[in-house]
């Protein structure tokens, strides 16, 4: 596995408060199995503390494993707040399982919060309804349908050319003023001053499953709340993201993911 030139993910000494603390927002009742994905993967990744952030009326689905996850209700922008505060949270995952309808309530304090975060699904559909003014510290990690929802101007001529989607993405980052990850067997990271990145992962096509963009966004984010700048952060997890499927193989669901990213931890080691 080659990850990009200069990251290094291990970790060197500290404690976990040096490692970050990744907060996961978490959809309502029967809608928090995408979360958990993220959160999971954000832990396995490095994240010091993760905290996963349900609405009350969820919490009690998100008692089980892993112990190592913190919890927190967040039922509105306010809560939010308080939590940012009290809990010296560094980087935000909003999007998988979260709902569509609160996520446009949410995503301002979520992008008024400053810090670094992952968008994903409902709160692509979401920022495509309410835009909002974005930074280099966003991330954006849209499959080709939410692409062509969030930037219909640039995906009237998407294809599958690899070149051409690394430009379609380039031109999406500097107009947003996001990272942009555009999912596919060519995954493009494209950052807002023009710096583009590939994954390729055309030999595991199991890795098309349910929830497998949940851990993606959990590794982003783990990463983030580490401190890696977002297009390194986007490209690291990419990488790890589809060697992970490379070595559990055919058969894989998405609740695998995590469990292969110690394994490959080591060899980096």
């Amino acid at each position: 596995m080659s990850l990009p030139p200069g990251i290094d993910l291990l970790k060197h000494g500290g404690h976990k408060y040096d490692h970050g603390h990744a907060l996961v927002m978490a959809g309502g009742p029967g809608q928090g199995g995408a979360a958990r994905l993220a959160a999971k993967a954000a832990l396995r990744i490095g994240a010091g503390l993760v905290t996963l952030a349900p609405p009350a009326a969820a919490m009690a689905e998100h008692c089980g494993p892993p112990d190592a996850l913190m919890r927190h209700s967040i039922d509105t922008p306010d809560q939010l707040a308080g939590l940012l505060k009290a809990r010296k949270i560094s980087a935000i995952v909003m999007g998988p399982g979260y709902g569509v309808e609160p996520a446009i309530g949410m995503l301002p304090a979520i992008i008024a919060a400053g810090l670094p975060t992952l968008l994903d699904a409902d709160a692509l559909t979401a920022l495509g309804r309410v835009p909002a003014r974005l930074r280099p510290d966003i991330v954006l990690t849209p499959h080709e349908g939410e692409f062509r929802r969030l930037f219909p101007e640039l995906a009237n001529s998407l294809t599958d050319d690899r070149n051409h989607r690394g430009q379609l993405a380039a031109q999406a980052a500097r107009q947003s003023g996001a990272v942009i990850l555009l999912k596919g067997p060519d995954t493009v990271i494209a950052a807002p001053d023009g710096k583009i990145r590939f994954n390729t992962a055309h030999d595991v096509p199991w890795l098309a499953t349910a929830g497998s963009g949940d851990v993606l966004s959990g590794l982003i984010g783990g990463l983030l709340a580490r401190g890696f700048p977002p297009l390194d952060a986007a490209s690291a997890a990419a990488h790890i993201h589809a060697e992970c499927a490379r070595r559990f193989g055919p058969g894989l669901i998405a609740d695998d993911l995590p469990g292969e990213i110690p394994a490959i931890l080591r060899d980096l080691a």
